[in-house]
Order: structure tokens, then sequence, then C-alpha cells
């Protein structure tokens, strides 16, 4: 029985590290179930050296990292999103582009470890505790039975695990 694949859209202002670090963990642990991406809508242009640092400390590979504008998932030949996440308070107040397929939104608030302020341990510990965050999200995420749910039951499920709409 063929699986179908989701494909997921974490969304971001800078798309420097908190939807960076989603979309490489997301992409992997999701086993051809999940196909994750991410993207800001106002990209810094590269990723977060503590970012990738949290992501090879994982094992999660960084090759195909970087920081992207969310236009590119706006575009008509981009992958149709089932699923449009965003991680940062900034972006889930912003006016989206058109996502083709309504896909479901939801929106996981983690505070920025790039404004963590004080020493390197200090902003090293910042990126580490968000980077659990996201990966217990995800742990959750990936346990929704999203194949034998409809559209508004899953967004129910989304809603009442904590994971809203924007």
């Amino acid at each position: 029985m063929n699986e179908k694949t989701y494909n997921v859209l974490f969304l971001c202002t800078g798309n420097s590290a908190r939807s960076i670090m989603a979309e490489a963990m997301l992409d992997v642990a999701g086993r051809g179930r999940f196909r994750a991406y991410s993207a800001g809508s106002h990209p810094t242009g590269e990723v977060h050296a503590f970012a990738l640092e949290q992501i090879t400390t994982l094992g999660y590979p960084i090759d195909n990292l970087r920081s992207k504008s969310w236009n590119e998932f706006a575009a008509p030949e981009a992958p149709r999103m089932d699923f449009v996440i965003t991680v940062c308070d900034r972006a889930a107040g912003e006016a989206c582009p058109f996502w083709p397929g309504q896909p479901i939104t939801a929106h996981w608030g983690f505070q920025d470890p790039a404004a963590a302020t004080g020493s390197g341990a200090d902003i090293h510990h910042a990126f580490a505790r968000i980077c659990r965050e996201i990966k217990t999200r995800l742990d959750i995420f990936q346990s929704l039975p999203i194949e034998k749910l409809d559209k508004l039951a899953l967004k129910r499920e989304m809603d009442r695990i904590g994971m809203t709409a924007p």
C-alpha cells in the first residue's frame, strides 16, 4: 500500500534558525511520510551557525539547507503544501501568500534563539533549548493519524494538542 507523502512548509521571518531546524529534522525523521521545506517572509540569506551546529549535533544533514523566500513556494511550479506551519510570532501575524490546495495552517510559537544575548554559552543554550522544543513538537505532529482523519478532524486535533492556527 502506497502511503502519501505530506509536504510541510515551516515559515519564519528570517528563515535562519527555527524554520531551518524544523525542516532539517522533519525531512529526515519523517521517513518519507513527510517532505519538509522552510522559508521566510524576509529571509536573511544565510543559516545561523548555531542552528547548523544543533542540526549536525543531532545527526541531520545540512547540505541542502539555505535561507529562502516564501515566494518560492507560492509560485505555480512549487510543490503543493499539505501543511503550512509558522514557527515565530512575527510570521504568524504577516499576510501570507496564497497557498494552492488550501493546506492546513498552524502556528507553533517558539522564542527566537537568534535574538538570544549573553555569552556564547548562553546563546548555544538558547539554540539547544529551542531545537529540543521543535523536536518535541515534531514528534507529536508525526504521531497524528493524518491519513485517517479528514481535514476538519485533523484541524481540531491539531488545535487540541496546542498546534493552533495562526
